[in-house]
């Protein structure tokens, strides 16, 4: 069988913590190519985030908007 997969959130924050300590091991972080591999692994995680978050809040409409508005009276 497959894998189960991570949350999102747990993804992004373990590689966040390998990139940070990949960057302090290295000489010379801009030119290693796996702390490189690891930051480009690491925004491709965020911008799908956030494009999930953006599909979400345009899914939801208006609702959405007046709900906040709405609460906050």
């Amino acid at each position: 069988m497959g894998r189960k997969k991570t949350p999102a959130q747990a993804d992004m924050a373990r590689i966040k913590t390998k990139l940070q300590e990949r960057s302090k091991m290295s000489e010379k972080p801009d030119g290693d190519p796996a702390i490189r591999a690891l930051r480009k692994h690491l925004k491709r995680a965020q911008r799908k985030q956030r494009a999930q978050v953006l599909r979400k809040a345009h899914a939801s409409g208006k609702k959405a908007e007046a709900k906040p508005a709405a609460a906050a009276s």
